[in-house]
């Protein structure tokens, strides 16, 4: 038996998010079915994270058994063939029959982008939030500095998270400034909570329509109450760009731009 990891990137915008979902089409359920035609094996896939239905990825991972032997890095080239357009393996590769995707020592990064312009644009409306009132960048940006390290966060976790700590690290938040109409919020972190980052932009957007100030952010975190903290920013926004496994691409051998 052998394990296979790979890098999936997809446009969420016609799928009810990764996981299996009994009222529509999962990415998990394309990939499982496919693998499945293709290995002519009864496949399953552990995922590193079960987005929500509509958000977007690049580097979202998934691990699978199988008894064939071809070689880690050849499943991308081979399940791209089958897979639909907006589904893609951007790398695979071999890994410990230990490893799990979800289980093990990460370092995710999500983007939200927010496209600020009197006019929706058409090119971007699928991946990005329109938002037609002026933001305040540099707000936004001393509000996320509260959010940076290690905090209990709480208020920026969805009602009926199942995580038995809501203590996580954000080792970087970023925001870039208007750049031809797009505003990124850039997270990196040791794992999230249940619409956390959706629930910090829109926490954010708030601090930069100046409903409250930036140092209001550090009120909310203390607070440990969803109802402090700002809407959930909609889905279609948020992309997850990449999942790094600091341990298994330290092992000799292991190139990590592979996943």
């Amino acid at each position: 038996m052998r394990r296979i990891l790979l890098k999936v990137a997809y446009d969420g915008t016609s799928y009810c998010g990764f996981q299996f979902q009994k009222n529509g089409i999962t990415v998990q359920q394309v990939l499982e079915e496919t693998l499945s035609e293709w290995l002519k094996e009864d496949i399953h896939i552990m995922s590193a994270s079960r987005t929500d239905a509509g958000v977007h990825a690049l580097g979202n991972a998934a691990a699978f058994d199988t008894e064939t032997l071809i070689p880690g890095e050849k499943y991308a080239y081979g399940l791209n063939v089958s897979l639909p357009p907006d589904i893609r393996i951007t790398g695979s590769r071999e890994v410990p029959l230990s490893f799990h995707p979800r289980f093990t020592e990460t370092i995710k990064t999500y983007e939200y982008r927010i496209w600020h312009s009197a006019f929706e644009n058409p090119l971007t409306r699928l991946y990005s939030l329109h938002l037609h009132g002026r933001l305040d960048v540099d707000r936004m940006r001393a509000a996320g500095l509260y959010l940076t390290g290690e905090h209990d966060f709480a208020a920026f976790a969805a009602a009926g998270y199942s995580s038995k700590t809501t203590v996580r690290t954000i080792y970087r938040l970023t925001i870039d400034g208007e750049r031809d109409g797009m505003i990124t919020l850039s997270v990196t972190g040791n794992g999230f909570l249940y619409n956390m980052v959706r629930i910090i932009a829109g926490t954010l957007i708030e601090v930069g329509k100046g409903e409250y100030p930036p140092e209001h952010v550090a009120e909310i975190l203390e607070s440990r109450s969803r109802k402090e903290a700002g809407p959930t920013a909609p889905a279609h926004g948020l992309t997850l760009v990449n999942i790094e496994y600091p341990a298994l691409d330290s092992d000799a051998g292991l190139q990590k731009e592979n996943i």
